[in-house]
Formats: C-alpha cells, sequence, structure tokens
C-alpha cells in the first residue's frame, strides 16, 4: 500500500516538503530530511477533532506538523491501569495543564480478548472513548498497540489464550500471524477513525511491536517486522510509524526492513532508563555516534525517546528500594534528577521525549506480571492516587518552554563552553540566533562558576547533582533577552501585552538582561523585584520564592507594546497555566490545577482544583471583565499588570472525613479440599501434549492450567488416587511466577503449604519460579480404596515475553506428580475461573470457590454469615473471606483520593485479594510486602453512596493470620475534580 502525498508532507513557507510514500515521489523528488529547511516559527496550534486534514512530516531536527516545528512532550499513562473512564478526563488535563502535550498509551491485547475471536471495547475497555477524551483535552496521542508490549503486565500483554496456541509469538509464524491480524484488526477499526491527519482526532504517531530486539539479525524478525508494517497501512493508519529500540542497537533503523516501498513514513526510537547513579548519558549530538548512539543510528529522522525513564518499578518483597516502595523510586529520581537527565536529552537533540511512566496507576486484578506488585505508581510525576507531586515542576517548566518557545525545536551544537566544576552543553538556533547553555554539576556539592556565554561570563550556581538551562539572545515577544541566569518557562502575548516567565530553584536570585536600546519605563509590581537602566541595558532582579509570583512591567522604549516579566520558584511556577481559545491566550496564576477555560463575550469561564485558599489571577484578551471559577462568578479587580484578580482568596478544600470498617462478617471455604465435594463438571486433566514451553515429563498427563482453557488467578486440582496404602510421601512439582503458592490436602486433611521464595537483587527479573513441594502422608491417611488429593495454586502470573522466546507459554500450576513409597494411579479434574466477567473483564476473577459462587459482588447476600471483629489470629490452611460496607458522603464538589490499608504483624504468614464493589483491586502478601495501601479509584469508590468491600484470605498455616487491621486512608483532597461515572 502507499501513502498519498498528502497525508506525508511538510510545508516550508511556499515548498513542500514532500514525504512520499511507496516511491510515489519518484527520482528527484524533494526530500524532507533537507536540514534547516524548515524555519523556527511558532508551534502549531494545540491538536483536536477540528475536521480538517493535517500533514505530518519530519526533518533532522523535529517533527512538522502543518509545515511547523514540533517538540512532542510526552507522558506515559496506560487507561487500562485507571478503571475508571470519568478519571482518564482528570489525569489527562493534569498532564496538558502541566505541560505535555502529548500522551502516549499502550493497547493491551489481554484486557481486550478473553478468548480466540473474542474482543471488547466497551465499558472500561473503551479504546474510543478515551481517545475522544484525549482530543478533547488537546493532547497528541502517541498509539502502542503491540501485539507484544511488555508493560509489567501478564504475558506482556498477550493473551492468556495465546500461551496454549500452536506457533512461536514475536516472528513470521503463520498461527501467531493470524492471531495479530485480528488483533490489529479490531484496535485498527478504532484507531483510524481518530487520526490526527483526518482530522478526527489527535494520534499522532503508531508503534508497531516494542523493545524488539530478538531475531533482529533473522528473516523471520525481518519478515515479522515488515508484516507488521504493512498490516497496519494496509487497515488505513497513515500517520508516521515507529519502533522502540530497547538497547541503543540502532535496530530497525530506516531501510533495515522491508516496508513495502514507503520509504519516509517510518521513524527510529530508542529506550533509555538510566539510572540516577550515574552520569547522563548523551545519546545524540554529544554521544560517540553512529549505530548505538542512540540519535545517531538514524540522522535524518528526529531524536526520539518513546521511553525514558520517570521512575522505575519495585518488585515483591521491594528489593529494588530496600523495602521503601516507590516513595524511594521518587525521591532516588527526583525533580532534579529529571532536570539533569532530560535537559542532558535536549542537548542531544531529542526532540520527541515521551515520558515513562507520568501517571503509573495500578496493575489491579491479575493484570500485574510476576515483576510487579499491584501498585504500578512507578514513583511518576503523577501519584497513584493522582495526585501531582513535586516531580511535575520541572515536567511543567520544560514542556510548557517548549511550546511557547519555538527556538528549541531547532537547535545545533554550537563552539564547546567549559566552566570549572560544570559539564556545558552550548547549542545555538542559526534562524533566530538565540543560544542554550545547559550546565550540569555531577557532584554532591553545590558548584558556582563563571559560564561564557555570547553576552559574556555568567555568573551562575548549580546545586548538587542538578542542571540548569540558561539563554542569551531569545526573544521576549517585542524584546530582546541579552541574558538570564533564570530559566525560561513561556513566552506569550495575552492581551496588549508580552508575558515573559523565568523559573528557577527557592532562594535564587534571578538575574535579567533585556536588550533596550531606548530607556523603558519599568515598574516593580511586588517589592521583591529591582531594576536598573545602564546604557542600553535593563537589568532586573528578583529573589524567587520569597513572596509567590514577582511581576515587574516594562512598557515604552523601543516598542508600545509592554513585557510583563514574571519570576517564580518551582512551586509557584506550578501554579502558573498558559490556555489557547479561541479568541486568544490566557495565562492563569493562583490555583493548584487547571483544567478548561472558555471565553463568553466578556466573561471568562474556568474549571480546576483548588487545595487550599488561594487568589486568582488571569492574563488574557482584550474585554474580559469578570471570572466564574467552576461555575460561580467571582468579585475581581484590575491590577497594574493588566490581569483580572479576584478580590479575595478562592475557599480551601473542606474536610474529608472517613468512616471507620467495622461490622465484618466471615465465611471460611474451600470445600474443593473435601473427598465428598462434587467435581463432576470440572475439566478433565488428560491431554497429552502441549504448546508450552515446560516439557510435560514423561507418562504423566498435561496439568498446566492453561491448557484447559484457565489462565488467571487461582486454580484448583482435585486427583482421583486408587489408593495410598503404602504412601509415603507425595511430590507436587509446580511452576508459577513470583511469590506463587501452592496449598495441599489428602481426604480434606491438610498436607501443607509451600510458596516461591521472596525475589532478592539478583532474581528480580525472574519471571517463572519452579520448584517440588515434598509433603509426608500421616499414616492414617494410608489405605485401599478411593482417596482426593485437593491441590490450589496460586498461579501469579505469566512471564513476559521480553527475549521473544515464548516465555509467556511456560506452564502455570501443576506440572507433575509422583508418590513415594507405592505406585498409584491418579486421575485429574482441574478448575480455574469462570467466564470472563462482562464488566470487568477477563483479567478481574480467578478460581477461588467464592468468585466462582459471587462473595465478591456487592448483591451477595452474607446475611447467615459470621460476625466477626479485626483483628484476627486464625490458624488454618486454606480460604477464609471477610466482607462488610461502609458508605461514605464526600461533598460533591470534592474530588477526594481513597485507598485502603492493611497491616498485621509482618511475620505473620497470609495474603488477601481485596475486593471493592466486585473489582478486584489488588494482592495484598503481609509477610512479604512492600504494599500495604491500595487505591480505590472512584467510579469503582462511591464517594457518595454505599460500597461492598471483600478480602479474600488465604492462611498458609504456619502462622497465625489475620487481617489485622483495615483501615480507609485519605490520600488527596481538592475542590474541583471531575465529573465521575459509576462504573
Amino acid at each position: 500500500m502507499a501513502l498519498s502525498r498528502r497525508t506525508f508532507s511538510a510545508l516550508a513557507g511556499s515548498a513542500s516538503l514532500g514525504l512520499a510514500l511507496g516511491g510515489s515521489g519518484g527520482p528527484g523528488a524533494p526530500s524532507a530530511f533537507a536540514g534547516g529547511s524548515t524555519p523556527t516559527g511558532p508551534a502549531p496550534a494545540p491538536p483536536g477533532a477540528d475536521g480538517e486534514r493535517h500533514t505530518i512530516g519530519y526533518d533532522r531536527y523535529s517533527l512538522l506538523v502543518d509545515g511547523r516545528r514540533l517538540v512532542v512532550w510526552s507522558g506515559e499513562m496506560h487507561p487500562f491501569r485507571l478503571p475508571s473512564p470519568s478519571l482518564w478526563r482528570d489525569a489527562l488535563q493534569k498532564m496538558r495543564a502541566h505541560g505535555y502535550n502529548a500522551v502516549s498509551i499502550y493497547v493491551a491485547w489481554n484486557y481486550h480478548s478473553p478468548a480466540p475471536g473474542t474482543y471488547d471495547f466497551t465499558g472500561v475497555r473503551d479504546l474510543d472513548l478515551f481517545l475522544r477524551t484525549a482530543a478533547e483535552t488537546g493532547l497528541y496521542v502517541i498509539l502502542r498497540p503491540g501485539p507484544y508490549i511488555n508493560a509489567e503486565v501478564d504475558g506482556g500483554g498477550f493473551p492468556g489464550w495465546l500461551s496454549a496456541t500452536r506457533g512461536t509469538a514475536r516472528t513470521d509464524d503463520p498461527t501467531y500471524l493470524s492471531h495479530v491480524d485480528a488483533w490489529l484488526t479490531q484496535v485498527n477499526r478504532i484507531v483510524r477513525r481518530h487520526l490526527f491527519t483526518h482530522g478526527t482526532g489527535t494520534v499522532l504517531l503508531y508503534q508497531i511491536e516494542n523493545e524488539y530486539d530478538a531475531h533482529v539479525h533473522e528473516a523471520a524478525g525481518r519478515t515479522y517486522m515488515s508484516r507488521l508494517y504493512k498490516k497496519v497501512r494496509a487497515d488505513g493508519i497513515d500517520v508516521p510509524l515507529f519502533h522502540n529500540d530497547k538497547g541503543r542497537n540502532g535496530y530497525w533503523a530506516p531501510g533495515s526492513f522491508d516496508t513495502g516501498g514507503d520509504k519516509r513514513g517510518w521513524l527510529y526510537g530508542f529506550d533509555g532508563y538510566p539510572s540516577p547513579s550515574k552520569t547522563p548519558p548523551d545519546w545524540g549530538h554529544y554521544g560517540p555516534g553512529g549505530l548505538t548512539g542512540g540519535a545517531t543510528a538514524s540522522p535524518d529522522t528526529p531524536g526520539f525517546v518513546p521511553e525514558f525513564g520517570g521512575g522505575w518499578f519495585d518488585p515483591w518483597g521491594g528489593a529494588e528500594f530496600d523495602g521503601k516502595g516507590y516513595a524511594e523510586s521518587r525521591r532516588t529520581r527526583d525533580a532534579a534528577y529529571e532536570r539533569r537527565f532530560y535537559l542532558t536529552n535536549l542537548a542531544n537533540g531529542i526532540t520527541l521525549h515521551n515520558v515513562y511512566m507520568t501517571f503509573g496507576g495500578t496493575s489491579w486484578g491479575w493484570l500485574p506480571a510476576p515483576v510487579v506488585y499491584t501498585s504500578y505508581d512507578y514513583g511518576a510525576a503523577i501519584d497513584e492516587g493522582r495526585g501531582v507531586t513535586a516531580k511535575i515542576a520541572p515536567m511543567h517548566q520544560l514542556g510548557h518552554m517548549l511550546q511557547r518557545v519555538p527556538d528549541f525545536a531547532k537547535l545545533d551544537r554550537a563552539a564547546d563552553v567549559t566552566a570549572p566544576g560544570l559539564k556545558v552543553y552550548h547549542l545555538s538556533n542559526q534562524d533566530t540566533g538565540t543560544h542554550v547553555y545547559i550546565a550540569r554539576n555531577d557532584g554532591d556539592r553545590a558548584v558556582t562558576a563563571d559560564l561564557p556565554t555570547e553576552a559574556g561570563e555568567l555568573h551562575v550556581t548549580v546545586p548538587g547533582h542538578d542542571a540548569k538551562l540558561l539563554t542569551t539572545g531569545l526573544s521576549l515577544g517585542r524584546r530582546t533577552l541579552k541574558y538570564s541566569t533564570a530559566e525560561p518557562m513561556l513566552v506569550l502575548t495575552a492581551g496588549r501585552q508580552d508575558i515573559a516567565v523565568f523559573t528557577g530553584r527557592r532562594e535564587e536570585m534571578a538575574e535579567l538582561v533585556l536588550a533596550c536600546p531606548a530607556e523603558p519605563y519599568v515598574q516593580r509590581l511586588d517589592p521583591e523585584g529591582g531594576w536598573v537602566y545602564d546604557r542600553g541595558e535593563l537589568h532586573v532582579n528578583a529573589p524567587l520564592g520569597t513572596a509567590g509570583l514577582t511581576r515587574v512591567l516594562v512598557q515604552k522604549g523601543e516598542t508600545d507594546t509592554p513585557l510583563l516579566l514574571l519570576f517564580a520558584d518551582d512551586a509557584t511556577a506550578v501554579r502558573l497555566f498558559p490556555y489557547d481559545t479561541p479568541s486568544g491566550t490566557l495565562l492563569v496564576y493562583g490555583p493548584a490545577l487547571l483544567r478548561h477555560v472558555e471565553l463568553r463575550g466578556s466573561q471568562v469561564h474556568l474549571t480546576g482544583d483548588v487545595t487550599e485558599g488561594t487568589p486568582l489571577e488571569v492574563w488574557g484578551p482584550r474585554g474580559i471583565d469578570s471570572l466564574v471559577w467552576n461555575g460561580r462568578e467571582v468579585p475581581t479587580r484590575v491590577t497594574l499588570s493588566g490581569s483580572l484578580m479576584t478580590a479575595g482568596d478562592l475557599p480551601g478544600v473542606p474536610e474529608v472525613r472517613l468512616p471507620e470498617l467495622g461490622g465484618w462478617r466471615m465465611r471460611t471455604e474451600n470445600p474443593e479440599a473435601g473427598p465428598g465435594f462434587d467435581d463432576s463438571s470440572w475439566r478433565r486433566a488428560d491431554k497429552t501434549s502441549s504448546f508450552s514451553t515446560t516439557a510435560v515429563p514423561d507418562g504423566q498427563p498435561v496439568l498446566f492450567a492453561d491448557d484447559y482453557g484457565f489462565h488467571y488467578g487461582d486454580v484448583w486440582y482435585r486427583g482421583a488416587v486408587s489408593g495410598t496404602t503404602g504412601v509415603e510421601e507425595v511430590s507436587l512439582a509446580y511452576s508459577t511466577g513470583t511469590q506463587g503458592l501452592l496449598m495441599a490436602w489428602l481426604d480434606g486433611e491438610p498436607l501443607g503449604t509451600h510458596r516461591m521464595p521472596v525475589p532478592d537483587k539478583h532474581t528480580v527479573r525472574q519471571g517463572s519460579w519452579t520448584d517440588t513441594a515434598v509433603f509426608p502422608v500421616r499414616e492414617r491417611l494410608r489405605s485401599p480404596g478411593r482417596h482426593v488429593l485437593s491441590v490450589l495454586v496460586r498461579r501469579m502470573q505469566h512471564d513476559q515475553d521480553g527475549k521473544g522466546l515464548d516465555t509467556h507459554k511456560a506452564a502455570r500450576g501443576l506440572t507433575a506428580v509422583t508418590f513415594g513409597g507405592a505406585a498409584v494411579r491418579v486421575s485429574w479434574r482441574i478448575q480455574g475461573e469462570g467466564p470472563a466477567d462482562p464488566v470487568r473483564g477477563p483479567l478481574n476473577n480467578g478460581g477461588l470457590y467464592g468468585e466462582r459462587e459471587g462473595w465478591h459482588l456487592p448483591g451477595f447476600r452474607d446475611r447467615d454469615w459470621e460476625r466477626v471483629s479485626f483483628p484476627r489470629a486464625e490458624r488454618r490452611q486454606g480460604v477464609t473471606w471477610y466482607r462488610t460496607t461502609f458508605r461514605l458522603s464526600v461533598p460533591g464538589d470534592v474530588d477526594a483520593s481513597v485507598g485502603l490499608t492493611l497491616d498485621d504483624d509482618p511475620y505473620r504468614a497470609y495474603r488477601a485479594q481485596i475486593f471493592l464493589n466486585g473489582w478486584n483491586l489488588g494482592q495484598y502478601i503481609n509477610n512479604v510486602g512492600p504494599q500495604h495501601t491500595f487505591v480505590l479509584p472512584n467510579g469503582i469508590l462511591r464517594t457518595r453512596g454505599g460500597n461492598t468491600l471483600a478480602l479474600a484470605v488465604l492462611s498458609e498455616f504456619t502462622t497465625l493470620s489475620g487481617p489485622g487491621t483495615a483501615r480507609l486512608t485519605l490520600l488527596g483532597r481538592a475542590s474541583g475534580g471531575v465529573p465521575v461515572t459509576p462504573v
């Protein structure tokens, strides 16, 4: 299939740079790779479903959207990790407000396909709704549907049923490709309705495969990539396609596989997760070059990092962060880390930059891969409870700068500059004459040095393990910046004046010099600012953060257009929000979050969040005279800076009270362990061959759960034994994901419990664990006649398949059973999860008796259950259920984020599945951790109404088991939020 010239073209002035695919340009066709042919200019307008056709091209500097340079500043979030569609809008609006212009998403095959040929994109799986919401929010979408995504999810995103199919995944195997074609057909049917090129959505880029470093040099790999490319094109996807190289090996750079004649619709990208203890790497202009140099592997396409570390994941037991959990991830990869590493990327020519993760969310149910526990907070800038953390400050500042200051879209390496104790990068924009300096301090202590620049030496201080961006010659509307020791955040025009914002660390002294051939009239609008005019230069000083925002107004002189200079520290800067409307651009200061702005005549209607009392200040188009905040008009006054400001503070957030959890009811289960249990409806486990990568033991049936259609959660086995006379022990070989567990009974009598070890720093990446539990058979259980061996396996999750070795097909469940002391005959039956929950999807339920009988559902009648209270101290082997209800009455205009916190004696060996209103929101392992608090997403949680909470507790018998304490925890609150529809 050949793409049209109209789709892949970019305008440079009046000349069309034809990104012709399929050879449609012919010999001598103009090349989009001609460096510097598209001049520096304003960025494209924020995207939306505007009904207009758009072009997407590129050169070596950046993407070109409708002929304008676009720097992509993207954040990763996964809709499937936030199973409340109303909250998608909340997360997306937070990203847009804090400087992101794009969102990158995986689409998980396993989440949408419970069985071959069955696909569900409804309810919480409504991809169409997510893409509409992103367009309404004004964010581009980078779409990543795999078919393999990794993502620390079960099977790397492969559906469970694929593990029991013929064929080798991630190759050109025809059976595998037939399933892939079916999957991509379903995804692309939705995606093509949201392509930015068509004006029907904001899908800007599309990824095929994910970190595919297997079979790179083999025909099977090249054919596979070619097949994916051609399939996506045949389905009508006409935006640029790309792949993310896992190790900066130059894999899958343009020209490395057959694209059917399409030559300019493919971008090379690479991923990077550098350790905070290491020196930030140069993967571009300043690197070693060549195929392993990052962006230099593809010198004719812009520098592209589809994944750059915004945190890191944590394994069961917390070995990655010494048991401190994601708080430690956030501490070690903090705002200073972001400045050091992300500014280094910018210096190296990376103009497509995606932060993985920006909002991590929750790997609820049976979604998590073996390498992670329930929380996928990731130490991200937006935490699992949707709270914006201190890490947002660099993202906010850099994101708005890259959108509002066009010079950064086209930078070349300039003459080397040195300063004692600092690593300095020097770049320039040849179109505008702007020079950019990034001064990085890789040491522990602050460094003060004289930095040589085009404007002379600047006296700068860079804290330890931090970095600072400085500019000279930058246009500030109608005036020119000579230099500043503070970092530019944005430049815009609001009404009749230009506004420039400069930021830095708290208590730093910002020094700024404007070139002013004619003496201007300067007003210090806040007492902290100072200025002096001397020989054609205006010198302005302001201490950052001592009293919030510092305003200095510069008027007259060589231009009649006023320039308002705003100085802010990090905490102040994140309360400054630019917003574009059809009537003009606004700048809003004060609230914790700005969600949306509309101009209705002279009224400005704003929606957003407030976490504490704060004034609201708005600079906007001429003629505005009143403000409406969250539907309520607020009294205002006009300030000397040309803004509208509220006469008083917006009120803070009201108190949110959470009830104590009580009224628990209890019931024990696992009747499957009893000899008289009716298992006649269970599947016979009598297969003799399998497509699993785990070998079937000679002379034994296949016992692997996936081969019988049971892919998620717990699985039960019942073996009818011909006789146990002489049997001294039973050996149960089994295979699970991390922290798998096995319990066994003979004729209802517990034989014992066995669980896999807690991973350490050397085994955190191990996805499949195998072991053999050997249990002695007591004398009184040895006799002729029929006996029943019952085994419960908490199988955990499938391994991922990062190396393309079909590791997702490793067996889960029992693998072999042998008896010591006597030969016996056994016939097996197996039972796992029931049909996929039509609302909650295939990853919600496992095979516990209570799950199969609906004990986790809110409508279940539990009046005959025993009343109990916490803490509990039980000793038994098996499963015990606890249920209670509670009501919340959070005010309707308050967004409260709530979690469930479980605590107990850390030596007690038990685990609990947490069900809220039927949703399996995670697994707590008391003696392993490190997670104790589980987010209860609004929409699943009824914040104004009744809720049902159920805990399915697996006790190991080796110790007393709880639960100990269970309480609701307030994770955050704000006045505002988004309307939430129950799911």
